[in-house]
């Protein structure tokens, strides 16, 4: 039994973690822990406040005694809107409060694309321009070219945890771009666990979304690995040799605040 706990950002799209765990198809639990979101924006001074370490550390007892063997902040915007250094920080403070390797979605996307091997990447984002552009930077920071970034200005996660398949795949038609290895969803609040496959489809390359990557991310740092075709590339059972991935290493990087 491996055991990952989430740290969500009040109601949205969570019904997305139950659906993977029945995915994989295993001995793997994905509790998740409700955290205060304050106030529902995609605005800069919300989404920090969303992130600040009182409300993170309110959930992270009931995580502990829950048996977590990780745990990750499954929010991306409550994250990398700190910038690279204050996002690592905050998963230092996360990792130390709960004595659990800790990440967000936001490190997920970068290890993701790095495991995948993609080159560039295009964002397809529910996010107002100017916190798109923030994500973006993010990627870039983590070493990751962003060829193209679309905004689709949805300001409050109310609204995203609405969109169905029709408006997830019109975003990623929307923000793919040709010179793209692979195409991120980076918001927490938006449903696509069941909607993988088909986009994987559409686009002809891989997809990472923010809860399939948050998921893999607490898996990563479990030691744990697993597998499922209806979530995509990401989960793909390999036809390649991946022995030289090492998430000890990653995980003190998380632990220390390095990478």
């Amino acid at each position: 039994m491996t055991s990952v706990g989430l740290l969500y950002p009040g109601h949205s799209a969570e019904d997305d973690y139950p659906r993977i765990a029945v995915l994989l198809d295993s001995d793997i639990r994905l509790p998740v822990f409700h955290t205060d979101i304050g106030e529902d924006a995609h605005r800069e001074d919300a989404l920090i406040e969303m992130g600040s370490a009182a409300r993170l550390a309110a959930g992270v007892e009931e995580l502990r005694l829950a048996g977590a063997e990780s745990l990750v902040w499954a929010c991306t915007s409550g994250s990398f809107i700190r910038g690279w250094e204050g996002a690592q920080q905050q998963i230092r403070e996360l990792a130390r409060t709960a004595g659990l390797p800790a990440s967000s979605t936001s490190f997920a996307f970068v290890h993701a694309v790095r495991a995948l091997g993609a080159a560039r990447v295009a964002v397809a984002a529910t996010y107002p321009e100017d916190v798109t552009e923030s994500f973006a930077g993010f990627l870039r920071a983590g070493g990751v070219e962003v060829t193209a970034a679309r905004a689709s200005g949805i300001v409050t996660a109310a609204e995203v945890g609405t969109w169905g398949r029709g408006e997830v795949l019109e975003l990623a038609r929307a923000g793919d771009d040709p010179r793209a290895d692979a195409v991120l969803l980076p918001d927490t609040a938006l449903h696509t666990a069941a909607y993988l496959g088909e986009l994987e489809a559409e686009m002809g390359k891989p997809v990472l979304t923010a809860n399939q990557v948050t998921v893999w991310e607490g898996l990563r740092l479990a030691g744990r690995r697993a597998w499922a075709d209806e979530l995509g590339t990401l989960f793909a059972r390999p036809d390649w040799d991946r022995s030289e991935w090492k998430p000890e290493e990653d995980e003190r990087a998380e632990r220390d605040g390095r990478e």
